[in-house]
């Protein structure tokens, strides 16, 4: 159609959303329209507005490489992958679930280690930490032979991929759950840490005078045939951001019992007080299994 007035053009752009063949193509196109040109009415987008919020596209992108991605930690600063996992979990929001976010730096093909065996692959200074693990279905039974992988930041707030000094896969790794349903490895405890700030997440933040911080939190990423692949996070409830993440990740059915035990370990005299342990049950829901997408190589 040829356009007479600015409501003409979210009228053709409509028209044409609506000659979408695939049907959940065309529901979402003809929403994505509807609210964009509303938003742009709403806030009276200007020119110069506009031609820098498509340079901050393009720089998202660009920053996003093998080992960061910046499209990613932006969904998550604007509320937008908490809100996605929470509607398509635990009866579409109706209930509680230990499904979260998958974040910027799950690896594929983590190195599979024994139960009980450490993830641990280069000099890590910091507390040792226990994790024992219990994967289970939604009526509580023992889901046997699931594959655990696990990943979680250094005590100094890195990622292996972001840190020169730590071997290649360090703190990660891969488990299968025993006829109990059960799991578990050795590891040092983490710490909280800033998320990248050096790209256009780190300019949004700054303007909104926000803090960058993530709550200390072991990741886990559960693979059993018959069940939706669960991502999950486990946060540490003495962390001081526990209640203010970045990225809006932590729910209650998320906080962590980690405990710090300040006496010897009762049975490996190698691990010096304090030490931790966590124990923890996650909860799958039938479903089909399906591995997302790496956000990093």
């Amino acid at each position: 159609m040829i356009i007479e007035r600015e409501q003409d053009v979210t009228v053709a752009a409509l028209a044409v959303m609506e000659r979408t063949s695939d049907p959940r193509l065309r529901q979402i196109m003809i929403s994505l329209v509807k609210h964009l040109h509303g938003f742009v009415r709403d806030v009276r987008l200007t020119e110069a507005e506009f031609r820098e919020a498509a340079a901050i596209l393009v720089e998202l992108g660009k920053l996003t490489n093998d080992t960061h991605n910046e499209a990613v930690l932006m969904a998550g600063s604007l509320g937008v992958s908490p809100l996605v996992c929470l509607l398509n979990n635990g009866d579409d929001g109706n209930t509680e679930t230990d499904q979260s976010l998958l974040g910027p730096f799950w690896r594929m093909n983590s190195p599979r280690v024994e139960n009980g065996g450490s993830i641990v692959r280069s000099e890590t200074p910091g507390a040792t930490l226990f994790v024992q693990g219990r994967v289970v279905d939604r009526q509580g039974r023992p889901v046997a032979g699931a594959e655990i992988d696990v990943w979680h930041a250094s005590p100094v707030g890195f990622y292996e991929n972001q840190d020169p000094e730590q071997a290649d896969m360090n703190l990660r790794g891969k488990f299968t759950t025993d006829a109990d349903g059960r799991f578990s490895f050795r590891s040092v405890m983490m710490v909280g840490y800033p998320i990248p700030t050096n790209g256009v997440v780190g300019r949004l933040l700054k303007a909104q005078d926000r803090h960058p911080y993530r709550p200390a939190h072991l990741h886990a990423l559960i693979f059993k045939p018959g069940f939706k692949v669960l991502i999950s996070q486990v946060y540490d409830p003495n962390d001081p951001h526990l209640d203010s993440d970045v990225q809006f990740g932590v729910t209650k059915a998320l906080i962590g019992n980690f405990i710090r035990h300040d006496a010897p370990h009762p049975s490996d005299g190698s691990v010096t007080a304090p030490w931790y342990s966590l124990d923890h049950v996650y909860r799958l829901e039938a479903g089909e299994a399906v591995l997302p997408r790496p956000p990093i190589k």
